[in-house]
């Protein structure tokens, strides 16, 4: 039992690889479309590419989208429709017309009888209603059929014979056509202007029921292709009927129940293929990239930005796909760049573009469009800290992106007249979308713990409160870091490496000596060494003792494990010599454990230009009358001792990149101290 926790113990680091390959997987499988892929690919306007294709089952051929929207435009064009009509409302009509004429009514103006006037009126009200009245305004002509509801009752009307409330006079006017005096039928129309009442509306809910149900009605075929008929033969351009046949067996080969056994052929295809990308990725990482592929933090990171990338294409392309382009896909090279490096960047980007291919339609047009995306985001985007920088990468990803889709236009059409100005659009939110990865990139850096240039910058920032205090505490020591930042920085632009993480591990690479300040001779001003009273071991442990009080005040002050790094290596494994000497020669024999710093060594070009830069810089201050010729010599014994030493062995860079930082150290040297040449007298 002991030993199989302890293999697992061992192991660990590959468990965990192995269950993140199997999860992820497992859930791009999940969010992959299940059904069958079509194995051809063909444009409208283009020859068949193929051999002669016959079809592998009989299925049937699919209306175009226009054929489609024309039939519902009919349906909805000849269907009637119905106007709800408000029972008891002529009853009442016929009480308030009675109590109105009531009120009004004067014997000596009017030459008939109340009750005249009121058989006239109540007949009139019928006559208003006997088909109903409305006072809205309908899109309907005049012979349009309508249905008129009446609780349970539908009766068949034309819209003309509706009556409008604004042609109600001329119904009223209609018995008093021949009338020698008009009062009787002022009357009439004053009181009745005031009683009638729209008592029809349009009912939309049930118009629309019926118009959705006849819409289901609609047949989605135009006919049928049997197993074994010829579709389409080669060299033959694809247009009109053959190319609705092939989109057609496209859509069957997508949409087709499956059966039990050809649904597990599928997954096991599609896992194939994904595995096999996933694959791709860590062997990429682990012969280019090992110390990612060494760290589970970062994998973990890059993996989940995959997943998130065919999350959201998943998600657009099931609600709509015609908005897949508004993803915005160029936010995952921007960020790998940002955390790694522009050549890690872009071939995940490419990885990631392969799986979404199952995903969305136009898979050659959509891969192809991503990638050039991909291409001029990593050409573009660099130094994101400059906020402009972003602005302006983002513009050229979204020109790519237009004059691409453009391009496929042209191809598919063969003209500009079928160009929808709406889909251009769609780019421009993608580019809007793909601004947001600078709060992403902060987002990213407090969940998962990594450092990009933009926070470099910020801690760059020499009126930072750490630094503020260093400053205040160790003077020398921070003018010190000054220098080294500066020389660690010239010498990582020489050999490519990361010249602004360089600068700000140079920048807190001491500030354990806070602790301590005067035990460091950068500190001392007046020519006192407090180590003269000291023991050569308690000294040696003074020294080495702000590499651990670094680490702790770091923690303390939450900065990154990456400038971390440079405070744990900026020394390395090697010995508080001077210390170790005096022990030699007070003492007779001194113990180098007592004397050597904890280490680790150097494990990155960066922390190893540091320990260079810092040694250099150190032992500078120790030169007496510098010239060019001391200078050349004490770097070169300095930086070839450290060698001797092994102190490189782990940091993963060549003779020629430090030959080339010997180069710089010398020159920038030579700049610090004003050196010339010496002219003779």
């Amino acid at each position: 039992m002991e030993r199989i926790l302890g293999t697992l113990s061992r192991n660990q680091s590959l468990i965990y690889k192995v269950f993140l390959f199997i999860a992820s997987t497992f859930l791009i499988i999940y969010l992959f479309p299940k059904g069958g892929q079509f194995k051809y690919n063909f444009q409208k306007g283009k020859p068949w590419q193929y051999e002669n294709l016959y079809a592998p089952f009989g299925f049937t051929i699919k209306k175009d989208a226009e054929t489609l929207a024309a039939e519902e435009q009919k349906i909805r064009a000849n269907t009637v429709p119905f106007f709800n009509v408000k029972k008891g409302l002529v009853n009442e009509v016929k009480i308030n017309f009675e109590r109105l004429l009531n009120e009004t009514y004067i014997d000596s103006l009017y030459d008939i009888s109340v009750s005249e006037i009121k058989q006239t009126g109540i007949k009139l009200v019928d006559n208003i209603y006997e088909k109903g009245v409305t006072d809205q305004i309908y899109p309907y002509n005049d012979e349009q059929l309508i249905y008129l509801k009446n609780d349970n009752t539908i009766t068949e009307a034309t819209f003309q014979q509706l009556l409008q409330v604004e042609k109600l006079d001329e119904v009223i006017g209609q018995p008093f056509a021949n009338a020698k005096t008009d009062r009787n039928e002022v009357l009439l129309k004053k009181i009745l202007n005031r009683v009638v009442q729209s008592n029809v509306t349009f009912d939309k809910d049930l118009t629309e029921t019926t118009i959705a149900s006849q819409i289901e009605t609609i047949n989605p075929n135009r006919g049928i292709i049997e197993k074994g008929g010829r579709i389409i033969a080669k060299g033959e351009v694809v247009e009109g009927d053959t190319y609705q046949i092939l989109d057609s067996l496209r859509a069957e080969y997508q949409s087709q129940v499956w059966s039990k056994s050809n649904y597990l052929w599928l997954i096991v295809g599609y896992s194939l293929l994904v595995m096999l990308v996933l694959l791709m990725l860590f062997l990429f990482l682990k012969q280019y990239r090992p110390e990612i592929y060494n760290n589970s933090t970062k994998i973990t990171f890059i993996f989940f930005n995959i997943l998130l990338m065919v999350l959201l294409t998943t998600i657009v392309v099931k609600l709509d796909a015609k908005y897949v382009y508004v993803v915005p896909l160029c936010i995952l090279p921007l960020i790998l760049k940002a955390f790694f490096d522009a050549r890690l960047g872009l071939f995940v980007h490419v990885l990631t573009i392969l799986l979404l291919g199952f995903i969305v339609p136009n898979s050659f047009e959509y891969i192809f469009l991503q990638i050039i995306a991909g291409i001029v985001t990593i050409l573009t985007a660099s130094e994101l800290y400059k906020r402009a920088n972003l602005f302006i990468s983002v513009g050229q990803i979204t020109l790519v992106y237009i004059v691409g889709y453009f391009a496929f236009i042209l191809i598919h059409e063969g003209n500009i007249e079928n160009v929808a100005i709406e889909n251009f659009g769609y780019f421009v939110l993608c580019g809007l979308a793909t601004l947001f990865a600078h709060p992403l990139i902060y987002f990213y850096e407090k969940l998962f713990g990594l450092v990009s240039d933009v926070s470099l910058l910020e801690l760059s920032d020499t009126n930072s409160k750490l630094l503020k205090e260093l400053s205040d505490k160790a003077p020398g020591t921070f003018h010190h870091s000054l220098n080294v930042a500066n020389l660690a920085e010239a010498a990582a632009q020489e050999i490519g490496a990361n010249s602004m993480l360089v600068r700000v591990g140079a920048l807190y690479h001491d500030i354990g000596k806070m602790a301590n300040p005067t035990y460091f001779t950068e500190n001392q001003v007046n020519n006192v060494n407090t180590h003269s009273e000291l023991d050569p071991i308690e000294s040696a442990s003074i020294i080495v003792g702000h590499v651990i009080k670094g680490i702790e005040i770091a923690r303390k002050n939450k900065l990154p494990d990456r400038i971390i790094d440079f405070i744990r290596t900026h020394h390395g494994t090697s010995l508080v010599y001077y210390f170790y000497k005096l022990e030699l020669e007070t003492q007779g024999e001194a113990a180098m454990e007592d004397f050597r710093y904890p280490g680790p060594m150097p494990f990155s070009k960066e922390t190893a230009i540091l320990m260079m830069s810092d040694s250099v810089e150190a032992a500078s201050k120790s030169l007496k009358n510098p010239t060019s010729t001391k200078i050349d010599s004490f770097v070169e014994k300095i930086i070839n001792g450290q060698m001797e030493q092994g102190q490189f062995l782990n940091s993963n860079i060549t003779f020629k990149e430090i030959e080339l930082i010997k180069k710089v150290l010398k020159k920038k040297l030579n700049n610090i101290y004003h050196l010339r040449v010496e002219y003779p007298e």
